[in-house]
């Protein structure tokens, strides 16, 4: 599929879901649930059609990582049907910055909806501000690498590596945006994430991409900015003395747009900054305008929150009540994904931080000191 055709297969049934997120949930619900019944840890828990959500929520219960381990382990011993509707293509894993690293199997639906949906950032800016260009034009890799270890199991050797380096060598281009350089290249350097390592996957990106037409920037936002530091370090120049951005994509952290992005501009030049909410289990939301919020895949996940004791759907969430996260996606049912979410109103969304003692701290007394409504 060619031309806009293509673009809006892409970003218009996530615009449909915004208009109505409730129905929107509602479909995603039926369709996780019919695949859920194909798994023996759905049928542990739901011996019969499900009426609503209410009704999901109350059989299948909230299930964290280490909730849900004994079960992964079902799945490298046994297979994919303990817990999946369909065989694991790729182990990923996360970069383990709040504990050890946890190791998240990748269906290909999964890798499919993470392509698909992880382009909306792009494309919706692109189409949003008619900045065609962006469309046509190299991104930095700037990905941890793919290929990191293997372990043993009862159902063979599995390797895995981290998931955003996985999930650009399975989906290296989008039309006529590629990643420069290549996720090989970027593994042949090895799997280390030490300062040394970064520093000489940072020179390859430099040596390989000089004079290339590279339009943006998309990854974790603290490597985005560590690498224009290398740059300027290194060989005395910014990175936008060596390419023309136009965007810079960032995930991973909370407080882009109030911290992170006047450092990337220094760096990067008057580039567009896009928030992306993403994690190794999905892409869950990413920006719509320019208002600095971000807004959720309705059409892609099922969203709820820990609000207290009580549970609520995302889109029931008014302005100011937050909670814990709870995703519902191809892999897991009613998963905790470790995340605080605040409502800003009109199904724009701020995720403010993990969810610990420190974070929740940091918010209440933000807003007791600002005056804002609480509503936990």
């Amino acid at each position: 599929m060619e031309g806009f055709a293509w673009l809006k297969m892409i970003v218009e049934p996530w615009y449909r879901a915004l208009e109505d997120p409730e129905e929107a949930q509602t479909q995603v619900l039926a369709r996780l649930t019919r695949e859920y019944a194909k798994t023996a840890y759905g049928q542990a828990y739901c011996d019969g059609p499900l009426s609503d959500a209410a009704d999901y929520r109350h059989r299948f219960p909230i299930v964290d990582y280490e909730g849900l381990k004994p079960w992964l382990d079902k799945v490298k011993n046994k297979g994919h049907q303990e817990l999946l509707s369909e065989p694991v293509i790729r182990w990923v894993m996360t970069r383990g910055t709040t504990g050890n690293p946890k190791l998240i199997p990748a269906t290909r639906t999964h890798l499919e909806q993470v392509l698909m949906v992880g382009a909306r950032g792009l494309v919706n800016h692109a189409l949003r501000t008619g900045d065609q260009d962006l469309l046509n034009g190299g991104v930095l890799n700037l990905n941890f690498p793919s290929a990191v270890d293997s372990e043993e199991t009862g159902g063979g050797r599995i390797e895995y590596g981290y998931s955003s380096g996985t999930y650009a060598k399975y989906n290296p281009r989008l039309g006529s945006v590629w990643l420069v350089p290549s996720q090989e290249e970027i593994d042949g350097l090895g799997n280390g994430i030490s300062r040394q390592d970064w520093e000489k996957r940072f020179e390859l990106v430099y040596e390989r991409t000089k004079g290339t037409d590279v339009r943006s920037v998309m990854g974790v936002t603290n490597v985005i900015t560590a690498f224009g530091r290398y740059l300027k370090k290194r060989h005395g120049l910014a990175p936008k003395e060596v390419w023309r951005f136009r965007a810079a994509f960032c995930t991973s952290l909370p407080k882009i747009q109030t911290y992170h992005a006047p450092k990337i501009r220094a760096l990067y030049g008057a580039v567009s900054v896009v928030e992306m909410y993403t994690a190794t289990e999905g892409v869950f939301a990413q920006q719509l305008d320019n208002n600095p919020y971000v807004v959720p895949n309705y059409d892609a996940y099922f969203f709820e929150v820990m609000k207290g004791k009580e549970v609520k759907m995302l889109h029931e969430l008014k302005r100011g009540e937050w909670g814990r996260l709870v995703v519902s996606s191809c892999l897991f049912p009613r998963y905790d994904i470790g995340d605080y979410i605040e409502c800003a109103g009109k199904n724009y969304y701020r995720v403010y931080g993990r969810a610990n003692k420190k974070v929740l701290l940091e918010h209440l007394l933000f807003n007791i000191f600002t005056g804002r409504i609480i509503r936990a």
